[in-house]
């Protein structure tokens, strides 16, 4: 077993405060693994779900409630899917005792059953979370991350073009530096990747005619970050880049997909005499209004709609 492998039992040591969790029956099978390499996590929990094999099943008030109401026979046929799915674990959820049939048969199957004091929805929302962790999803990007305004942004584009001048204007205006050079980025969640730095390049920024700096000692501890939640990808181009391959007023938000998500995206063209920090500061106040459901674009097609039906 690969020294990575999530067992049953390190997912059952990982939620047990949060969610409640005791062992029903079959702790002698923490080893089991739950095979979360090669899946995405939605594809391995389920409320009772007996489609799809290897799934965590959970079992709240609904579920119970239907499985009991069924004719013995019936109640048979679906612990027959079940087993032949070969769940890691079933979990018991709301305090609830489980059926009578599914803890009788699952200890004949050595099949471990947990309890949570959680709601099912709970249970399910938690364990998307954890195997969603647990599952490392990782990529290194060349960049520099950066914490403005609270967002994390990485500010990417071709060597040459002043990433890391703009990162130390960002930082000089009271902004955070996370990594420079190489942006290590993690999958936490359903919807999160976080970004660090590696170690061997904590708290430097490389700029070109100075070196290496140690942002850290040079501005302060309020000056670095240990990580951020990627938002936001501010990306710089040559002025002839943007005017060949982007639209100048793009209709529809740009997206760079990262570990399977869709990142905000933004596309900066470089020419002398613009104000790169000031042009990133507001695309991420931008970015959060969008969050806010506030659109500019849209607002103005709106406008632009308006005044055609005014002058018919």
């Amino acid at each position: 077993m690969p020294s990575s492998a999530l067992t049953l039992g390190d997912l059952f040591d990982q939620v047990r405060e949060s969610l409640g969790l005791s062992w029903i029956s079959g702790e002698a099978q923490r080893g089991t693994v739950i095979p979360v390499e090669n899946s995405e996590p939605s594809d391995l929990v389920g409320f009772l779900n007996l489609i799809h094999p290897s799934r965590l099943q959970v079992f709240g008030h609904a579920e119970t409630a239907y499985f009991s109401r069924l004719d013995p026979r019936r109640q048979q046929g679906i612990l027959n899917e079940l087993f032949a799915g070969a769940p890691p674990a079933v979990i018991v959820a709301e305090g609830l005792e489980g059926p009578p049939a599914l803890l009788e048969q699952a200890e004949r199957h050595r099949l471990p059953i947990l309890r949570s004091r959680s709601s099912a929805a709970t249970v399910i929302d938690t364990l998307l979370q954890t195997l969603s962790s647990s599952r490392g999803a990782t990529v290194s990007m060349h960049g520099v991350l950066m914490d403005v305004l609270g967002m994390g942004v990485l500010i990417s584009g071709e060597s040459g073009l002043g990433k890391s001048e703009l990162a130390l204007e960002l930082i000089s205006r009271g902004h955070g530096l996370v990594a420079d050079d190489v942006v290590e980025f993690t999958r936490t969640g359903p919807s999160a990747i976080d970004g660090r730095c590696p170690g061997l390049l904590q708290n430097l920024l490389e700029v070109r005619g100075l070196g290496l700096l140690d942002i850290k000692t040079i501005f302060g501890e309020t000056a670095v970050r240990r990580k951020m939640r990627l938002k936001l990808i501010v990306h710089l181009v040559r002025r002839s880049t943007m005017e060949s391959e982007y639209e100048r007023l793009p209709l529809e938000a740009l997206n760079q997909v990262v570990l399977g998500l869709p990142i905000r995206k933004v596309v900066v063209p470089v020419a002398a005499g613009r104000n790169l920090a000031v042009l990133t500061e507001a695309a991420v106040r931008s970015t959060i209004l969008q969050l806010r459901g506030i659109d500019t674009v849209a607002e103005f097609i709106s406008r632009q709609q308006r005044q055609i039906t005014e002058e018919q």
